[in-house]
């Protein structure tokens, strides 16, 4: 067993866009459970196997603040706690009693409820490219307005505010915005966010943010959860629903599953979010010791956990790096697993089994308008996407 550790692989294959950092399934398959090397001299651990990253992520021995963790790519110092809200950076207790209040709010049946709005501002936008014309870059006409108005519907954020909410929101997940823009959009969201609380404190209304001012969490915590909601839905369903095109459109026999059999949509989207894998990559630190796969991870080891690598594991999916939209992808860990299991995964399911399917029927001839290798992707970045995706029909 080679105890010399490795750096994170992050450099994708040149010319597959849709597949792991070259190297993981190498390091994957040698040992599950890896030493590695942070770049501000940490050493800790990478997980690629399916089964271990699924025991990490389940085990509450494994912290996720965020100022337990070492970064798995930058030399930067210890990071701040997460601010009131921030499922994400949060052990339990605190995480205990905000999922407690958000669980039943993200159920199957009020997420399915959303449906025929997500399939009303589909057709809209639908409506809207034909108007446009050929060529059009979907990120901007079709992935990124979607999710920003399903998040409106889901926080209750009134129509006469939505076209400044979505221009926001655009220049936070933009290509064209440098970080110092992102920061400044974030920070309109923020206030945003902070009115709209003052709003339904004082004449709530039947929406997620409405129904949490009738619980005990502070002003504070109600803007904290919905500026949460909003980093966690935004970005991540724009770049699949952006992704996922770019990978349909880039396998013709694929995208003709999804149009022959329109019924087989929640499967299909199962298998792209298995094989894409937008949100890779993520970290823990042990609070204690603890044994894996022959390791022993030592009390304040940061682990990080490849989610990409574990669904290509072999050892959970046959032919794993093939997209097949026919295969039961069931297991998949794109949500991740455990307490920490993404909240929203029930209403991201509903606008990509939607849109989806509506985009390639509505447009049977759609096809990249460029060349493949023209498309830029994203590089360096937490969530995986393509910057832009122009596209005819």
């Amino acid at each position: 067993m080679n105890d010399a550790p490795v750096t994170l692989p992050v450099t994708r294959p040149a010319g597959c866009p849709f597949d792991p950092p070259a190297g993981l399934a190498e390091l994957r398959e040698q040992a599950p459970v890896t030493p590695l090397a942070f770049p501000d001299g940490h050493r800790g651990w990478l997980v690629t196997g399916h089964a271990e990253v699924r025991a990490v992520l389940a085990d509450r021995r494994f912290s996720s603040r965020y100022e337990s963790l070492h970064h798995p790519t930058a030399a930067i110092g210890p990071l701040p706690a997460a601010p009131p809200g921030d499922l994400t950076g949060l052990d339990a207790p605190e995480h205990t009693r905000y999922r407690r209040l958000l669980t039943g709010r993200f159920t199957v049946r009020r997420m399915n409820l959303l449906t025929e709005r997500v399939r009303q501002i589909t057709a809209d936008h639908l409506d809207a490219m034909e108007r446009l014309g050929p060529p059009a870059d979907l990120v901007r006409v079709f992935a990124q307005p979607i999710p920003a108005l399903v998040i409106c519907e889901l926080l209750g954020v009134p129509y006469a505010d939505r076209d400044a909410f979505q221009h926001h929101a655009a220049a936070l997940t933009g290509v064209d915005t440098d970080e110092q823009e992102q920061l400044a959009a974030y920070g309109e969201l923020q206030r945003y966010v902070d009115g709209l609380v003052q709003a339904k404190r004082a004449r709530p209304t039947d929406d997620l943010l409405g129904d949490l001012t009738a619980t005990d969490l502070t002003d504070e915590e109600l803007a904290g959860v919905g500026t949460f909601l909003l980093a966690a839905g935004l970005d991540t369903t724009a770049n699949m629903l952006a992704l996922g095109t770019y990978a349909l459109l880039s396998d013709p026999a694929q995208l003709d599953v999804l149009r022959a059999e329109p019924e087989r949509a929640a499967q299909a989207v199962e298998e792209l979010l298995r094989h894409l894998t937008i949100a890779h990559t993520g970290v823990r630190a042990a609070l204690e010791d603890v044994e894996l796969a022959g390791r022993l991870i030592r009390a304040g080891e940061s682990v990080v956990v490849s989610l990409a690598a574990a669904n290509r594991d072999p050892r959970r999916y046959a032919d794993p790096d093939r997209l097949d939209l026919r295969r039961d992808a069931t297991g998949h860990l794109s949500f991740g697993h455990g307490i920490h299991q993404c909240l929203g995964q029930q209403l991201a399911r509903v606008e990509l089994r939607t849109a989806l399917p509506a985009l390639v029927t509505r447009f049977p001839g759609l096809r990249l308008a460029v060349a493949p290798e023209e498309v830029q992707v994203r590089a360096g970045t937490d969530i995986h996407g393509v910057l832009g995706l122009p596209v005819r029909w």
